[in-house]
């Protein structure tokens, strides 16, 4: 699939300082904006009480020496959130859907010795060619976007950053992680790092993705993201070893129903790993 030149420019993005819509997979009513105390207490409560469930929707449990340890949860004053990778010991790579001006955004992860610590965001880079409405029309649109933190996060591990093997083929295999729902509504069913290996159907391109559970193909229920998956990664085994290639965008439910458990959508980052290097390296990252 031929890429638009605009896509790898190197116009500026959105940016924005905290003090700075939302960030949920699946289309909802507006949430009222939440006191960020309040809400950090809420979702380290969450942290704390949410117990062994079944997956992202199905998926299972990664190693704690692995993937677990890049990820992070991204909440917003509007009681959203969403699901990041950390690409340096400051910098947080997720979707542009989970971090729009208009709220503020905090960082939440368990310490060394387990308890949940929230950390402040500095700065917000989205990617410039990022369009709302072509993400919620599950159309393809640059859902990318950067969090710089103001203190590294510790005892974590990094992620790098890659581009999916091209030509991108159907029945090719990714891994999804993510902290979201795994049962759809249940916010309290969230919070715990899960990944789910799922195959690409349709028409794969270095533009989007579509990802289906293989053994449903997507028409009855199976494992896929869910709401709070969205900035989750995707991952893709190389020679060299697993490479984040793509964000998780937008799921649906079976044949296209609103819901989890169909279709995950993804935001390849053929055409965004250099902005996001070069977004990261002007924060002086060292990627």
């Amino acid at each position: 699939m031929s890429c638009p030149r605009q896509f790898l420019s190197k116009t500026a993005s959105m940016r924005y300082r905290q003090g700075p819509v939302r960030s949920h997979l699946l289309p909802s009513t507006t949430p009222k904006r939440v006191p960020m105390k309040k809400l950090a207490t809420l979702v380290i409560v969450a942290l704390l009480t949410v117990g062994s469930a079944h997956a992202i929707v199905g998926g299972g449990t990664p190693q704690a020496d692995g993937v677990a340890r890049a990820i992070v949860t991204i909440v917003g004053s509007r009681g959203n959130f969403c699901t990041g990778s950390l690409i340096a010991p400051r910098v947080v790579l997720t979707v542009a859907h989970c971090v729009q001006p208009g709220a503020d955004y905090k960082v939440v992860d368990r310490g060394a010795d387990g308890a949940p610590q929230l950390l402040n965001v500095r700065t917000v880079a989205i990617h410039p060619n990022f369009n709302m409405q072509a993400m919620q029309s599950h159309r393809a649109t640059a859902d990318v976007a950067l969090l710089q933190l103001e203190i590294p996060l510790k005892g974590k591990s990094t992620v790098t950053v890659g581009t999916p093997t091209i030509p991108i083929r159907v029945g090719s295999r990714f891994v999804i992680a993510g902290i979201g729902v795994t049962v759809h509504g249940d916010g309290k069913s969230g919070g715990i790092t899960r990944v789910a290996g799922l195959v690409a159907t349709g028409q794969p391109g270095t533009l989007q993705i579509r990802l289906v559970d293989p053994v449903t193909n997507g028409v009855r229920g199976g494992i896929g993201a869910c709401t709070g998956d969205s900035g989750g990664p995707v991952f893709e085994d190389k020679p060299s070893g697993a490479f984040l290639v793509g964000l998780v965008s937008w799921s649906t439910g079976p044949n296209g129903a609103a819901g989890c458990g169909g279709m995950t959508g993804v935001t390849p980052l053929t055409l965004y790993r250099d902005w996001i290097l070069q977004t990261a390296r002007g924060w002086g990252a060292a990627l």
